[in-house]
């Protein structure tokens, strides 16, 4: 695929993510895909995930574990195979109400129209005190929102 085909198929999963259509994303994904970040405790969907089916179960530990209250890809930067992304996100951990801020950079790897590796770099920091804060209380949660 050209370059610019490779861009698009990124673009086309943020679109289908900020959707909700989590079957769509891991449709663009070749079978044997490679879902990686960095292993990060407290962070229970860092790590390596392989294949169609453990990267649905990174979005399942995903959502079970935080919400997106702002999602935004900013800068789509893409050469060949390779399509860089770099973008900004903001939620909160449904545990215990907390909010994190999140820059991340999103690296694909496409091969035969499909997504063949995707590497995740977020601001750790940022998850790991949202996900050890303490609970917040009814009254810090309603102004948490």
């Amino acid at each position: 695929m050209s370059t610019e085909a490779n861009r698009q198929l990124a673009r086309r999963g943020y679109d289908m993510f900020m959707k909700g259509d989590i079957e769509g994303v891991i449709g663009l994904c070749a079978e044997d895909i490679a879902w990686v970040s960095p292993k990060t405790e407290p962070i229970s969907f860092s790590g390596s995930f392989h294949g169609k089916a453990e990267v649905g179960r990174f979005f399942q530990l995903m959502s079970e574990t935080i919400e997106f209250e702002r999602f935004e890809p900013q800068c789509f930067i893409a050469d060949g195979d390779k399509v860089a992304v770099s973008g900004m996100s903001r939620g909160k951990v449904l545990g215990n109400g907390a909010k994190f801020d999140d820059a991340w950079v999103h690296i694909f790897t496409m091969k035969n129209g499909k997504i063949a590796r995707f590497e995740q770099y977020n601001n750790t920091a940022s998850y790991v005190a949202a996900l050890s804060a303490p609970m917040l209380n009814n009254e810090d949660m309603a102004g948490a929102v």
